[in-house]
């Protein structure tokens, strides 16, 4: 099944309720007001819980990085733990996060993480024209324009992007660039030895600047990415921006066993319940793989029908002005 995205208009829900004074007991108000503190920390745990899952960490590796007990963790993700600023400091570091992202807050727009990057990498100059525009007193420049760049493959490891992405290039006479060989040929290492030296944040940093240098080629490629870029806000806007992305998306099931078929449980190997950890991976990266312009599903196929049905859907975007596909 092949789904083309179009936007959907958010429905406006009112999540209150008035109810008379008379109507509720002490006891039952005490239950609707729950204690502020207590929410704080579960809120705090699910941000945790939910940014590991994005970096595909089981919370043994999360464990090992951080130098914090697996159960010391555990107790974080429930809820349940009273972190100090210093130890959650080291669990946002081990994941390669900011440490204001776990933190429980207002939920910013969800262009957020891209613009508060942006700022962070911009100089004193772009700094005061951004000011000048957003406080009305620009002149509107034109907006950052991306050059198409091609077809780029998004979803979980398994999903099968390598090899249908292979098969894809070679029927439509593209290139073929895995981004994480691209990463390891730049630096000189696996992609396992730069998080071992570097850590989250440092592969992150080396994957946009990869990515970055691809660009540069202005030649049309067939892409595939990491099943964890879309937990880099910048790097996965620039994707968005530069190719026609296709989210191939397939069952839990299907991706564990294609990953134990290539022999490669990273980062959940020795980890009993690498299953439980995929599902939870796959649950908080849904609504990031679900930005794509369109949906390849392959649950239940071969290599040659998904193939053929990546390659229905990418047929218009071949034959019309690529141009016009690129989401700025």
């Amino acid at each position: 099944m092949i789904i083309h995205r179009k936007p959907l208009r958010a429905l406006a829900v009112n999540p209150y309720r008035h109810y008379p004074s008379s109507a509720l007991s002490s006891a039952e108000l005490m239950t609707e007001q729950p204690n502020p503190e207590t929410s704080f920390l579960e809120q705090l745990g699910q941000r945790v819980r939910t940014m590991r899952a994005l970096r595909g960490m089981s919370r043994k590796v999360l464990a090992k990085v951080s130098g914090i007990s697996e159960r010391y963790i555990a107790q974080l993700e429930s809820g349940k733990g009273n972190v100090s600023i210093v130890l959650l400091r080291r669990v946002s570091n081990a994941m390669g996060a900011h440490l204001e992202d776990l933190i429980p807050a207002s939920e910013p727009a969800p262009d957020w993480p891209v613009i508060r990057d942006l700022v962070r990498k911009a100089t004193p100059n772009q700094i005061a024209h951004a000011k000048d525009v957003l406080s009305g007193q620009g002149n509107g420049a034109a907006r950052r324009q991306m050059s198409f760049a091609g077809i780029a493959l998004i979803g979980l490891r398994g999903a099968g992007k390598s090899t249908l992405g292979k098969l894809l290039a070679k029927k439509i006479g593209w290139s073929f660039v895995e981004l994480n060989k691209e990463i390891e040929q730049q630096n000189g290492l696996s992609v396992a030895e730069i998080i071992a030296l570097y850590g989250q944040e440092g592969f992150r940093r080396m994957e946009q600047a990869a990515l970055g240098q691809l660009l540069a080629r202005k030649e049309l490629v067939v892409l595939a990415t990491g099943g964890g870029i879309v937990s880099e806000p910048l790097t996965f806007d620039l994707i968005l921006s530069s190719f026609y992305t296709i989210w191939l998306k397939a069952e839990p099931e299907e991706h564990m066993a294609r990953v134990r078929k290539q022999g490669d449980l990273r980062p959940m190997a020795d980890d009993r319940s690498a299953m439980a950890e995929l599902r939870t991976i796959l649950l908080s990266r849904e609504p990031l793989y679900a930005r794509a312009a369109a949906v390849v599903d392959t649950a239940g196929l071969g290599v040659d029908n998904a193939a053929a049905r990546l390659i229905e859907a990418v047929t218009p975007v071949v034959a019309q002005d690529a141009r016009m596909f690129a989401r700025g």
